[in-house]
This record gives C-alpha cells, structure tokens and sequence, in this order.
C-alpha cells in the first residue's frame, strides 16, 4: 500500500513537471506540418446526403467504409504537438443497393471533446487520464469499435458514427488494448500485443473471443517500455515485433505530447508466441535494427520457418518530436528460422511504402497479393507528394502501380473479397483520396483485378478529409 501511495505520488509530480515544460514551449518558426497544409483539421462535424458518383458501385456492396484518424478539435502547441496525439475524427460513407446514402465525419468524444462541444461526457470506463482515440476502427461482435494503442479504452460507435460509450468491452479488458487485433476468420478471436508507457517491463498478448469478451491477457517480459504497434498471427504463433522505439522519460519531461523516441541500445528482436503458451515461452531471435508499423501478413514455411511481409523503415523519432522520420522504407520478408539464429531479411521492394494489406481471409496463410501506399521522395507532411498505389504479385516478384496523378494523395486501402470469389485477388480495394488542388475528397474503389485500370466507382465528397490512418469496410 506505501509502495503505491509513493509510486502515485512521484507519478503526479512528473506530470506537474511535464505539463509545466510544455507551457514553456516557443512556437517553431514554422507552422507543425500536422497541423498545417493538407493536415490542417477539419473544423466541424458535417453530414452530405447526396453524393455524386462516377462509374458503377458494385450492388453486391453494403456497408459502410470508415476511417480514422486525428483531428484536434481545439488549437494545440505547435512546438509539442504529435501527429498520433489529435482528437480521433471518423470519417464514413455508408453504400447500399449501389448507391451512397451518406457521408459523415464524427469526433470521437473523449471528455475533452465533449466538453469542447459542450456536451455531457459520454458514459463508460476510462483507462486513465488520456482518452484520446484515434488510430483504428473496426467491426467486431456486431459492433463498431473505434481503437488507439497504449493508453484510452476502446470507444462504441453506433452505426451512425456517434460514440455510445467508452468501453473495454464490457469491463473485460484489465489495462490497455491495440489499435491493430487481428481476426482468425477459423475462430472469430482478435488476437492482439499491448503495451502501456507506465509499465515499461512488460507487454500483453490479450484474445478478444467472436462475442466481444476477453479471453486471455498474458504478460510477456520486455526490457525499456518498447512501443509495440503492430503485431501478426499465424496457425501457431503470434509474432512480437520488439524494437527500438521506447519510452523516453526525456521528451515527456520536456513536455512532448507524444514521448517515444528511437533508442539504439535496446536490442531489435522478433518473438514467437505460442498461441496459447505462456510468456515465458516465447522465443527470440535477434534482427538487424530497424522499426516497424506494420507487417502485412505472415505464414509457416513446410520446414518449421516463419515468413514475415513488412514495411520497414530504418530508424524512427530519432530527430523529430511531430511526426514520422525515416528515410528508407522498403516493403521486405523476414525469415524467422525454424532452429534458431539471426532473423534473415530481404527486400521485396526497395521503393518507400507504407499501410500494407491484402486479403485477410488468408490471415496466417501463404498468399499471393499485398497492396500498399506509396510514399514520396522527400516526404514533405503539410503537402505530401504521392499518388500512387502499388499491389504485389510475391509468386512472380513483380508490381502493378495504380496513379491517381497530381495533386492526388491516396490513403490506405483496404480488399474487400467479392462474394464467393475463386480466385486471391477477386474483390475490390477501398479507400479515400484526396484532391489537394480542389479541397475536396474522393471514395474510390479499384477492381482489383484490374489495378491499373480506371476506378471502378468514385464517390465524390466535397470537402477536404485530411490523410488519417486505417480503415475498414464493415459489412451490415
């Protein structure tokens, strides 16, 4: 009991100091780019019902498309402001019988927001002071779950984008969650690895199970308070990615909203989880120093070894304290050795990518086609300079590029497989992009069997949605 009383008491003097540097702070001579330019935040929640579209939605389509991602519903410090850190905005267009019934953006409603729009606070749990939610959003157990790494709760969404609660699924969840769980389509489970920045010596494998209740949460030793964004399952295994972006006790004190920073002393490793073991049984095998968001998927090899298809950048926040700041970003396959060793490394593609995806019915299985985002030579973040797609061919080795042209900056996009499809790549991909030179935004779907080719559809929206992070389809 003294412990804790001591532990809460050196934890709010830290905060005092923290909140108090970050006062301090001198305004950069330039504006945050994630502030800024194509990041500039949407001032107000809008609603469009009649929506122009250009092509044919396929009619086998009903659902809705949505994304996530940070928009400050208040001004902030430009000096320690971190693009992962804005209030989460949901942007949606909900499709039915071929044609689009609606366009909404909607603030995640923290308390912070709630109090902005001079609302009550939403009900439901909170994990601590920072509720912000902002990263993912999915549908799972017939609900709609907005979800951010490390720190907030899981908020529900009704299907009309406004928040129902906060909600750590139905009081299930005993700390933090993810903002990427994958589901095994065999079982109905997300499978996730969590983390929290106050408990820097260990990380968790939790399993939400098909009804939307946690069924495992098991505690994994780890060393300096790694962040962990992204992890991926196969038929046995659940793959940890420990790099070395940690927790940094220095910039929080300075007062930087978001207190992670490249750490080259810790040591790179990737572990295997059995699915159901226990922490202690995780094995790990050292790669070379690197950082990764996100693996696109994974598979066992006839001969014992895991596969690993990710984007990977070479190093990460080691200089700025606002956004991404890698140079190198290749989209690569690891090869975790069945009997032990250095993880083996080579590169798939060398051009810079990023938010892979494929069809995830293959979760765990070998596969053909991954799909991922371009990203620009000399990334400028107020005006990216990007405008292409590219899908993978991994049996041939070779790319197909998709050009929305100038001035088009795509986000992620996500496969939606067609129903009853025969083949990997019959389906379409989904996503939005924006037209910088109008102020407006597009939803565009690809048949992904002609990638190259003309959209399918385009459902325009006439209005700026600046670039977030992941989205999904989620069928009625």
């Amino acid at each position: 009991m003294a412990s804790n009383a001591i532990r809460s008491m050196v934890e709010k003097s830290v905060m005092k100091v923290a909140a108090f540097n970050k006062k301090r702070m001198v305004a950069p001579a330039t504006p945050n780019p994630y502030l800024s330019g194509v990041h500039a935040p949407v001032p107000a929640e809008v609603e469009e019902t009649i929506l122009q579209v250009t092509g044919t939605i396929p009619a086998c389509l009903t659902g809705s498309y949505l994304r996530i991602g940070p928009n400050p519903i208040t001004a902030r410090n430009h000096a320690s402001y971190h693009w992962f850190t804005g209030d989460g905005m949901v942007h949606g267009v909900r499709i039915e019988g071929g044609k689009p019934k609606w366009y909404r953006n909607r603030w995640i409603r923290s308390t912070e927001v709630s109090a902005a729009l001079g609302e009550p606070p939403k009900p439901g749990l909170r994990n601590g002071t920072f509720e912000t939610v902002n990263t993912n959003i999915i549908g799972h157990a017939d609900q709609i779950w907005a979800l951010v790494e490390a720190s907030a709760n899981p908020v529900r969404l009704d299907a009309n984008l406004d928040t129902i609660a906060h909600d750590p699924f139905g009081g299930s969840l005993k700390g933090t969650f993810t903002a990427h769980p994958h589901l095994d389509p065999e079982t109905g489970e997300l499978h996730a690895i969590c983390y929290s920045g106050p408990d820097q010596n260990r990380i968790f494998h939790v399993v939400v199970d098909a009804g939307g209740t946690v069924i495992r949460r098991e505690a994994i030793a780890v060393k300096d308070g790694p962040m962990i964004h992204d992890c991926m399952i196969t038929k046995n295994y659940v793959i940890i990615l420990d790099l070395p972006v940690t927790f940094s006790p220095a910039r929080f004190l300075k007062g930087f909203d978001f207190p992670y920073a490249w750490n080259a002393s810790h040591p790179a490793r990737v572990g295997l989880l059995p699915r159901t073991g226990k922490g202690s049984d995780v094995r790990w095998f050292d790669v070379d120093p690197c950082a990764v968001f996100h693996p696109c998927n994974a598979f066992e090899a006839d001969n014992g070894d895991v596969i690993v298809d990710l984007c990977v950048h070479d190093s990460m926040f080691e200089t700025s304290t606002m956004g991404p700041d890698s140079k190198q970003v290749p989209f690569e396959r690891w090869t975790v050795p069945a009997n032990g060793g250095r993880v083996a490394r080579t590169t798939i593609d060398a051009e810079a990518q990023e938010f892979p995806r494929f069809n995830e019915g293959l979760i765990g299985k070998p596969y053909r086609y991954a799909y991922t985002m371009a990203l620009p030579d000399g990334f400028d973040a107020a005006s990216p300079n990007q405008s292409k797609l590219f899908k993978h061919d991994l049996e041939s080795g070779t790319r197909q590029v998709h050009d929305f042209g100038a001035g088009h900056v795509p986000g992620e996009f996500v496969f939606i497989p067609a129903p009853g499809a025969a083949a990997e790549d019959e389906g379409w991909l989904m996503g939005y992009v924006i037209n910088w030179g109008s102020s407006s935004t597009d939803l565009v779907i690809l048949n992904a069997q002609d990638f190259a080719g003309e959209p399918q559809a385009v459902v325009h929206i006439p209005h700026h949605i600046p670039p977030g992070f992941h989205g999904n389809w989620v069928a009625r």
